[in-house]
C-alpha cells in the first residue's frame, strides 16, 4: 500500500516523532511519500532529518508560477471538482483567522499536490496537525477523490478548533488519530456524536536511541533539564521565577534549557536580571543524541507547560528512567502519575513549581530510582513506535477496505489494544442511534 504524508513543515526538530512513525510504517512494508508545504531551507542538526529532507517533496519550493500553472491545469482538467474546492475554501474562510485569499492559496497548493499523488499511484493521504496541512489534504480529496486522514496533536488544534474548522475536516476524513485521551475529549466537544467513531488514540512512539540507551541512574546530580521550544505556552517564564526563588533560598541546583524560539532574548534577559547566569544554561537546538545526553546528565526533566497535547520529550525522559516535574494539563497526567513517575503542579503556579523542584532535588536516591523505573515501564507499555504504527497501519487498511464507507467494522478496542491501565477501553462511546 502506498501512503502520502502531508505536513506543514518537515523534517523539523520538533517533528521527529513523525519521522519515527514514517520509518516504522516503512519497516512494515508500506511505501511512504513525504510531502511538506515548506521547510526545505531549515537548519537541521540531526543527520536523520537531513536524510529525510532529501526524500521530501516541497510544495512551495518552486514559488507562485508553479502554483498558478497547477491551478490552470486543474481548472481545465476537472472544472467541476475545482469549483467545488473553491466553494469549500470559501466555507473554510468563514470564521477563520485567515482571510479568504489564504484559503484560495491552499486550493492552489492542493492543485499541485493532487497530480503528484495520481502519478505516484498513492492510495491514501495522511496529514499531521489539524491546521493548514489538513485543509490542503481535504482539498486534495475533493479535487481527486484520494481518501485521507489526519493526526491531531494540540494544543493549537484544540484552542482554535472552530477557527480551523476542525469538525468539518474530521467529517471529511476517513479517520482521525489523536495522541492522547485528552485530545479525544477536546474534539468531542466540537464534533457531532455521529462522527465520534472515527476518532482513535494512536500514541507517539519513542525514538530507539532513548529506549535502547544505558539509562540506569548511576549518579544524581542536582541538575534539571527543560527541553522545549522557547515559546509562551511552554512556561519558561514561570520556571525562571521558580528557580529564582530557590536561588534566593540558597538551594543548590543547575538548570539546562534545551531548545530555541521566539522567547530566547526575553529568557536571556531574565536570566541576567535574576542573577542566574551561573545556574541556568541555554543550549539552543540539539540533535536527538545530544538531547539524550542532556537528559542522562540530569536528575529529572522539568516541563512547566500551559498548553500541550502529550509532549514527546516527557516520554523520552521517562524512557531514560528520569522522573518528571510538570503540570496538571492536557495528556500529561495520562502518563505521569504524581508520586509514582514524578511531580505535577498547577500550571502557572510558580510557588508550587518551586516546591516540586525542591522536593525533586532533595528526594533520596532510592525514590528517584523507583520513579525512574516506573517511568520506563509506563513508556514501554504505551509508546512503542512499532506497536503504535501497527495500529495506524490497521486504520489505513480499514479505510481502503471500506472504500468510502465508515470504519465501524474496525472496532476501536481492537485497534487501541494497549491503553493505559486506568482507561477501561479504547472505544469512543457513541450515543445509541447516533450513527448515520
Amino acid at each position: 500500500m502506498k501512503i502520502a504524508y502531508l505536513i506543514n513543515q518537515y523534517p523539523a526538530v520538533s517533528h521527529s516523532f513523525i519521522r519515527r512513525e514514517i520509518l516504522a510504517l516503512e519497516q512494515m512494508g508500506l511505501q511512504i511519500m513525504r510531502i511538506s508545504l515548506r521547510g526545505w531551507d531549515l537548519e537541521l542538526v540531526d543527520e536523520q532529518d537531513r536524510r529525510e529532507r532529501e526524500r521530501t517533496r516541497y510544495v512551495l519550493r518552486s514559488g507562485a508560477p508553479a502554483l498558478l500553472l497547477a491551478v490552470m491545469r486543474m481548472l481545465m482538467a476537472r472544472p467541476l471538482r475545482f469549483f467545488r474546492t473553491l466553494s469549500a475554501a470559501w466555507r473554510m474562510s468563514r470564521g477563520s483567522s485567515r482571510p479568504l485569499h489564504v484559503h484560495f492559496i491552499y486550493v492552489a497548493e492542493a492543485c499541485l499536490v493532487e497530480p503528484w499523488l495520481r502519478q505516484a499511484k498513492v492510495e491514501h493521504l495522511h496529514a499531521h496537525f489539524g491546521t493548514n496541512s489538513a485543509e490542503v489534504a481535504m482539498f486534495v480529496h475533493i479535487l481527486g477523490g484520494t481518501p485521507w486522514s489526519l493526526t491531531v496533536h494540540g494544543p493549537e488544534d484544540f484552542l482554535n478548533s472552530r477557527q480551523l474548522h476542525l469538525p468539518e475536516k474530521i467529517q471529511s476524513a476517513k479517520f482521525t488519530a489523536l495522541v492522547c485521551w485528552f485530545g479525544v475529549s477536546q474534539v468531542l466537544l466540537a464534533l457531532k456524536p455521529q462522527y465520534w467513531h472515527r476518532l482513535h488514540v494512536i500514541h507517539c512512539g519513542v525514538d530507539p536511541i532513548f529506549l535502547n540507551a544505558a539509562a540506569n541512574v548511576v549518579s544524581l546530580p542536582r541538575r534539571l533539564v527543560c527541553i522545549a521550544r522557547l515559546a509562551p505556552e511552554k512556561g519558561h517564564i514561570i520556571l525562571l521565577e521558580a528557580v529564582r526563588r530557590l536561588a534566593a533560598e540558597k538551594v543548590d541546583f543547575q538548570l539546562v534549557l534545551v531548545g530555541d524560539g521566539e522567547l530566547r532574548s526575553e529568557i536571556e534577559a531574565l536570566i541576567a536580571q535574576y542573577g542566574l547566569a551561573d545556574r541556568v544554561r541555554l543550549t539552543g537546538s540539539l540533535s536527538g543524541k545530544q538531547v539524550r545526553d542532556e537528559v542522562l546528565a540530569a536528575r529529572a526533566l522539568v516541563l512547566p507547560s500551559f498548553a500541550e497535547g502529550l509532549p514527546v520529550v516527557i516520554m523520552e525522559a521517562m524512557a531514560l528512567r528520569r522522573p518528571v516535574v510538570s503540570t496538571f494539563i492536557a495528556g500529561i497526567p495520562e502518563l505521569v502519575r504524581p508520586g509514582q513517575e514524578g511531580w505535577l503542579v498547577p500550571a502557572g503556579d510558580a510557588t508550587a513549581l518551586a516546591a516540586a523542584i525542591r522536593s525533586c532535588l532533595e528526594a533520596p536516591t532510592d525514590l528517584i530510582k523507583r520513579m525512574g523505573d516506573s517511568a520506563r515501564e509506563r513508556v514501554l507499555a504505551q509508546h512503542d513506535v512499532m506497536i503504535e504504527a501497527a495500529k495506524l497501519k490497521k486504520l489505513f487498511n480499514a479505510a481502503e477496505d471500506n472504500g468510502q464507507g465508515s470504519l465501524l467494522s474496525e472496532a476501536p478496542e481492537t485497534i487501541n489494544a494497549r491503553q493505559p491501565a486506568q482507561v477501561p477501553s479504547g472505544r469512543i462511546s457513541v450515543p445509541e442511534g447516533s450513527h448515520t
